[in-house]
């Protein structure tokens, strides 16, 4: 299968635009795909993804990024016979072992353009012929890009690849809200400063984030407009508000109300004035989930005795617990596909991440070093983000699903907490 197009790639802050217009050479059902991303087993795919012609340094993005997945092992430089700018031939490659060849070319003066193409070492045929073009500045961006559809080639599913990651940091005695690239490049504080700030959550279309603020002595739970930058004050109650998560319809958002000792989780709706109970009972009820379908919710009670994970229908009917193992477990998220719930258990006095199903079986410790907290799913469900304080001072951490490749990507200069993963 050969694949022709062109991408014309823009941002707006963090939102990624694309157009493209795609040719198919045959059906999409002839398409192979090299690695099985859902069968478990620790063998890499070796490809080369030779330095690009012009500049190397987007080459070397995409390298990065591919080797981040665990997933594949790009060879190196000095083991190519065949030089950056000649024409493929697939002798030149055989022996090494690889399954692909990705080439390119890059031109730049206002904007940057470049030119891919991949071929299949399998029958030598060129798989993918792709041309991008963005700002000059969009360096970064336009790499993740390429490294998206080669992973895509590759896999045939989306990666995470040009995602950010929403956090809280530190600016003096200040806490503001930040973004960056999944990668940690391209960091950015918003420039909202609050005394104390808290859980920042993607809204699922990517357009909004909501956040919990404490400003001038009085709690709110905020909205921020990705497009344009604005904050929107959505809860403004007398005791303290916490934000939830947005359901499916990117309209309603659950939160946590909590006045004279008392926590009930509520409902409401992205400019509405008012809001509803969904989980109320005699017990402590705080840190609602919306599942990605909508039909479910996480929370974490007391009900039982210490703090444990419990989860009702939509409605907030239907409540059942979820985790069994350890005594004192908090902070659920919801993985993309409703699969597994990651969540925080105190383990002889410290936070570790782990993984469950939804029915509670399946329990799985993810860390072991220092404490971890805020767990948040990549929207491909392959990798998770969180908190940890490891290094000495608080930081943004990313892992395999299976807990491993666990690295830092805040500079350990920095105070960062509150991680939360956007979606595609």
């Amino acid at each position: 299968m050969k694949t022709e197009s062109r991408t014309y790639l823009s941002i707006s802050y963090f939102i990624y635009i694309f157009a493209a217009l795609i040719f198919f050479a045959s059906s999409s059902s002839e398409a192979r795909i090299y690695i099985d991303i859902n069968s478990p087993g620790d063998k890499k795919l070796p490809i080369a993804v030779q330095p690009f012609i012009g500049n190397a340094e987007i080459s070397n993005i995409i390298k990065d990024d591919l080797t981040f997945t665990g997933m594949f092992d790009c060879i190196s430089d000095a083991t190519q016979i065949e030089r950056p700018d000649q024409p493929f031939n697939r002798n030149n490659w055989q022996g090494l072992g690889i399954e692909l060849v990705v080439k390119g070319t890059v031109t730049q003066s206002r904007d940057i353009n470049v030119v891919i193409s991949a071929y299949d070492m399998n029958n030598g045929k060129e798989v993918l012929r792709k041309e991008y073009s963005a700002a000059s500045s969009l360096i970064r961006p336009i790499a993740h890009t390429i490294a998206n559809d080669i992973y895509k080639l590759l896999t045939g599913q989306q990666s995470m690849f040009r995602t950010k990651i929403a956090y809280v940091c530190d600016k003096g005695a200040k806490k503001e809200l930040c973004i960056m690239d999944w990668d940690g490049h391209r960091n950015q504080s918003i420039g909202l400063a609050s005394d104390i700030m808290l859980t920042p959550r993607w809204s699922p279309d990517g357009a909004r984030l909501i956040y919990s603020a404490q400003r001038n002595q009085q709690w709110a739970i905020y909205s921020l407009v990705t497009s344009t930058m604005r904050e929107q004050s959505l809860i403004r109650l007398s005791g303290l508000s916490m934000a939830g998560n947005f359901f499916p319809d990117n309209k309603q958002f659950v939160f946590t109300y909590t006045k004279d000792g008392k926590s009930d989780i509520y409902v409401s709706e992205v400019g509405a004035s008012s809001a509803t109970k969904l989980v109320t009972s005699s017990w402590i009820e705080v840190s609602p989930t919306v599942s990605p379908d909508g039909k479910s919710i996480l929370f974490v009670s007391n009900r039982s005795g210490g703090p444990q994970i419990f989860i009702s229908d939509q409605r907030g009917d239907n409540v059942r617990r979820v985790t069994f193992q350890g005594s004192y477990n908090t902070s659920p998220a919801w993985s993309p596909k409703g699969d597994r719930i990651a969540y925080v258990s105190m383990m002889s006095g410290r936070n570790q991440i782990f993984t469950v199903k939804p029915d509670g079986s399946g329990a799985t410790q993810l860390t072991d070093k220092g404490s971890n907290e805020d767990p948040s799913f990549s929207p491909d469900g392959m990798f998770i983000t969180f908190t940890s304080n490891r290094d000495g001072v608080k930081g943004i951490y990313i892992m395999s699903i299976n807990g491993k490749n666990q690295v830092r990507i805040t500079p350990k200069s920095s105070r960062a907490t509150n991680s939360n993963w956007s979606p595609q």
